[in-house]
């Protein structure tokens, strides 16, 4: 018995360590450096980058727009957010990919800096309201400032993995925002994963997210318990892929079984490769084709 006391006093010791080692690495750490910006832009776009304050974060936070060089006065356009992955930046999907061209189908391509928030209101860090600058703050801004046709039917939101997770989250919690979501390898199950030995630092940014494991915070995140009290009729159009050979493709899978079976309209699809740009490159064409269908954007 004694042993066996030992060896669970050892254990708390070094949890407790773990865990402050995680505190101390998400508080202490500083952002990555950002990589050189050398956009991808195909012909006809014009880039902007933008920097505005989000009254929601309380500072001054920074967004990339791709858009037709040429504007049509008084014309309006629909818009498309594209949402970063984790630990990556707003140059991510302008530098990675070949979504610009996609501007020259008469649409404004957004791309906000989300950092390492799920782009989620923090449950442990009430500071990070980073659902509420998405939301609220930057479609006001891009809305004010370009020239960004409004309402549900004009706007669709499009994210990889942390962004894809986002991106199917405001599909089921605010589908009056938008009318089509797109998911690209989302980490569908992020709200799901327990400590890992291997991950502290990773595991704690998730704990400060979506709450402790158990609580109320992380059940409202959960993809798989909102899907079953979501309505499939008011849920924007749901765009799924997964690559062939990255560890997200199972529960991607689990998850569009359960919108086939409550009725949502949606479409899976997978394609050789993992998770990385590559292979969401590849399924970036397929994803706009089905979009386009459903914002019928001026030409």
């Amino acid at each position: 018995m004694v042993f066996t006391m030992k060896k669970m006093i050892i254990i708390g010791v070094v949890l407790a360590v773990l865990a402050i080692a995680g505190l101390l690495f998400f508080h202490s750490n500083p952002a990555p450096k950002l990589p050189p910006d050398h956009p991808r832009i195909a012909d006809g776009v014009a880039v902007k980058d933008v920097t505005f304050f989000s009254a929601a974060l309380q500072r001054q936070m920074p967004y990339r727009v791709v858009l037709p060089e040429k504007l049509v006065p008084g014309q309006k356009l629909p818009v498309v957010y594209l949402l970063h992955g984790g630990n990556g930046s707003f140059h991510d999907w302008s530098n990675c990919s070949d979504v610009s061209r996609y501007a020259a189908q008469g649409l404004i391509l957004v791309m906000p800096e989300g950092a390492f928030s799920y782009y989620q209101n923090a449950a442990l860090k009430p500071e990070d309201k980073y659902e509420d600058y998405l939301t609220h703050d930057l479609i006001a801004d891009v809305e004010a400032r370009f020239p960004a046709a409004s309402g549900r039917e004009n706007r669709a939101i499009m994210g990889i993995s942390m962004g894809g997770y986002a991106a199917v989250k405001l599909a089921m919690t605010q589908p009056d925002l938008f009318a089509f979501a797109g998911a690209l390898s989302p980490a569908i199950e992020a709200p799901e994963r327990r400590f890992n030995l291997l991950q502290v630092g990773q595991w704690w940014r998730l704990r400060t997210i979506f709450g402790p494991w158990g609580s109320r915070t992380r059940q409202n995140a959960d993809l798989f318990v909102l899907v079953q009290s979501a309505n499939p009729a008011r849920t924007p159009y749901l765009y799924l892929t997964a690559g062939e050979g990255e560890p997200l493709l199972k529960p991607n899978r689990i998850f569009a079984a359960l919108l086939k079976d409550r009725g949502f309209a949606f479409e899976f699809h997978t394609k050789l490769g993992g998770h990385d740009w590559g292979e969401w490159d590849a399924q970036i064409p397929g994803c706009f084709e089905s979009l386009m269908r459903h914002l019928h954007p001026n030409q």
